[in-house]
């Protein structure tokens, strides 16, 4: 695992025990770049163990995948080249829409030539034959093989499902005889049953009583279930049920689940001792189908009562389970609950990077607290302000830039609840809170700092850290350079009185970023070479590699390229090297550019491509991958680049026009044109100049374009 190993332990706790000396990993400025830094370690990890050994990952049901997994697997499958790595992936169509998180996954390793479809259509009859023999023992009679494929039409549930019908009712097997017909000697009039569920449906008939009561409760827990989780359910009725649970001793559950067992509609996990899982989920689906919506109920309450005692000191380990649970139980149990889960459940996935996970949980807490999820109403209480910052956080990083002023609008509310209650640090963490920075279009950011400010103590480094975010936005959002520059005075006279090199180095950074766009690209080059040496002296990496990226930048418009090139080739290392994603996107960026200036084509394609395949939606990679490949010739890549740089600003909201993505298009449609002589692009260019020059903002690229 080498660096990344303390990444994948904040998730895989096995690697915790195997390595207790890990340090934690150190906290990065975005949630979207931990998350880029979590994936790209277990990536590093399966390419570098492949080295010793080729790998064969299979991944079963995809279709139950959560989505922070399936991004998971496009990050892998994107780095597989150079790696001994195959991944074998299966999933049932049948349960795909278009809005189904797999449809979009699959979409997007479409698009990106990187994976085999192999379709797998039912079993032929030959097959369905060989299968009764190796089931029953047997050879089964061409008849009746062709009686069970054309019922089934040889789907391998099906098959299955009711061939072991057959075997267990004696229709085929030892000693078995085909009952005339009339209809010639090998006809038979067994009967097929036309759907799976009835054949489930049937073997669970032949099960005991207290055998089919067991497997509800079961099926209640989920595909999977353990036994000290079942005995406890069993016993106990929730608080608001009535009745007596079912009362079992351990030797008499496991007595019966022996016999579900035999029937083979359960099956003992390998290596874990009392832990069973459903053979078939539809076996689980078919069960908890048959409850009436109250039985239902009461009885995932039982179960969430049950859980909850089991689990006792250990929930947080727990919390999305027991979440599950209270939540389809809500109308019984009530609110709280299922409240005070989802908030231990949201702040879990953050931690392990999961924000679509996590903003569901914070979601749901809400909703069952009845707080519209679009108000601009403070919180009303410290329950509700924890679940609004959580879901402020989680859709910073889902939504990236494109929806930063929801997430901040939602954290805000969080924020005017602490402010009101007094809970000031918490309000300042809030501020302090590396939301992304945005990269077209005004945001309240800079306003919900500026209320920070009036909070935090006098000549602190909190205080200092806050103007150093505030100059960034005020200056680069704003277009303010005068109070920018005030901010950043301020913040550096504070770093300097409390002797703190490391907000030193950030107040240049930050003031040598802002200096940029305003055009003042020598003093911007001399502030950010600067920020590089302190930063250095206090092994600061984030901030050295801020103040490279910017450097490079500013080198390159000065027109010395060594330099800058110079800078970009350190810039791409430290990236490399943190696994931050946004800033090793930029790297790669600055890197094709000046490549592509020396006249490097090839080179520069080769820096562009990665940055595409670690974010295939980046108006700027899309843009300068375009460019590149006309450069080449390679007028049908090109034009695939293109058509995704325009689906992209058709994605962005009419309010957020005018920045980045449509600067991307002011920039590549002309220099396209310029190349095959093809006109019928303009027009959606001049549009795009006609928004970026109306954006109330100072931007370098706009000179540019």
């Amino acid at each position: 695992m080498g660096g990344g190993a303390a990444d994948i332990a904040e998730v895989v706790s096995d690697v915790k025990d195997r390595l207790p000396g890990l340090k934690p990993p150190s906290q990065m400025d975005s949630p979207d770049q931990a998350r880029f830094r979590l994936f790209d370690s277990i990536t590093a990890f399966l390419k570098t163990a492949s080295q010793k050994q080729p790998l064969v990952l299979v991944l079963d049901d995809l279709h139950w995948a959560d989505q922070p997994s399936l991004l998971l697997l496009q990050f892998v499958a994107r780095e597989l080249p150079g790696g001994r790595l195959l991944l074998v992936g299966t999933y049932r169509d049948v349960e795909l829409s278009r809005q189904h998180p797999l449809a979009e996954a699959l979409g997007e390793l479409t698009r990106e030539r990187l994976f085999q479809r192999v379709v797998l259509r039912g079993l032929t009859q030959d097959d369905v034959g060989r299968f009764i023999e190796m089931t029953s023992g047997m050879s089964a009679p061409p008849g009746l093989i062709e009686a069970v494929h054309s019922q089934t039409e040889g789907n391998p549930l099906f098959v299955n499902e009711v061939v072991r019908l057959l075997v267990e009712e004696g229709v085929v097997g030892a000693g078995f005889k085909p009952a005339p017909t009339g209809n010639g000697p090998d006809s038979w009039t067994i009967r097929i049953p036309e759907g799976v569920r009835e054949v489930i449906g049937r073997r669970l008939n032949r099960l005991s009583q207290r055998c089919n009561e067991t497997l509800t409760v079961a099926s209640v827990i989920g595909r999977e279930f353990r036994v000290d989780q079942l005995k406890p359910a069993m016993e106990e009725p929730s608080p608001a049920e009535d009745g007596a649970g079912l009362g079992m001793t351990e030797d008499r559950l496991l007595e019966v689940l022996e016999e579900a067992l035999a029937a083979r509609v359960i099956e003992e996990l390998p290596q874990a001792v009392g832990r069973y899982q459903f053979t078939h989920a539809l076996i689980q689906e078919t069960l908890t189908a048959e409850l009436s919506l109250t039985r239902r109920v009461r009885l995932h309450a039982r179960v969430a009562v049950a859980l909850e005692d089991l689990y006792g000191d250990d929930t947080e380990a727990h919390a999305a389970e027991l979440a599950h649970h209270f939540a389809q139980a809500q109308t019984v149990l009530g609110p709280e609950k299922l409240v005070h889960y989802s908030l231990m459940a949201g702040e879990r996935a953050i931690g392990s990077y999961a924000w679509e996970e996590a903003q569901s949980h914070f979601e749901r807490g809400l909703t069952a607290r009845g707080l519209p999820l679009g108000s601009s109403d403070p919180a009303p209480d410290a329950a509700a302000a924890a679940l609004l910052f959580g879901l402020g956080r989680a859709r910073a990083a889902t939504g990236y830039r494109r929806q930063l002023q929801e997430a901040l609008d939602t954290a805000g509310r969080a924020f005017d609840f602490y402010v009101e209650s007094g809970d000031i640090p918490r309000a300042l963490a809030i501020a302090e809170y590396s939301f992304p920075a945005s990269t077209g279009g005004r945001t309240e950011l800079a306003g919900f700092v500026v209320r920070a400010l009036d909070l935090a103590p006098e000549h602190s480094t909190t205080r200092g850290r806050l103007l150093c975010r505030y100059g960034l936005e005020v200056g680069r959002i704003a277009g303010d350079f005068d109070a920018a520059e005030e901010a950043f005075s301020q913040a550096l006279t504070i770093a300097q009185a409390e002797n703190d090199p490391a907000l030193e180095a950030r107040v240049f950074a930050f003031w040598g970023n802002v200096c940029f766009f305003h055009l003042r690209v020598e003093e911007a080059r001399d502030k950010l070479l600067w920020a590089i040496k302190l930063a250095r002296g206090v092994d600061d990496i984030d901030t050295e590699l801020t103040a490279r990226i910017n450097a490079t930048r500013s080198l390159a418009n000065l027109g010395d390229l060594p330099s800058a090139r110079s800078q970009a080739s350190l810039a791409l290392e430290l990236a490399d090297g943190t696994r931050d994603r946004y800033r090793l996107q930029v790297s790669l960026r600055l890197n094709a550019v000046l490549a592509r200036t020396s006249g490097e084509f090839e080179a520069a394609l080769d820096f562009i491509q990665r940055e595409i395949a670690l974010s295939p939606e980046d108006s700027q990679a899309l843009e300068t991958g375009a460019v590149l490949a006309y450069d080449l010739g390679d007028f049908s890549q090109g034009a695939d680049y293109v058509e995704r740089l325009l689906e992209t600003v058709r994605k962005t909201p009419s309010t957020r026009r005018g920045g980045r993505d449509d600067l991307s298009l002011v920039n590549v449609l002309p220099a396209i044109a310029r190349v095959t002589g093809d006109p019928s692009h303009l027009e959606k260019a001049e549009e795009a100049a006609a928004a970026a020059l109306s954006a109330p903002y100072s931007n370098p690229a706009i000179v540019r374009a």
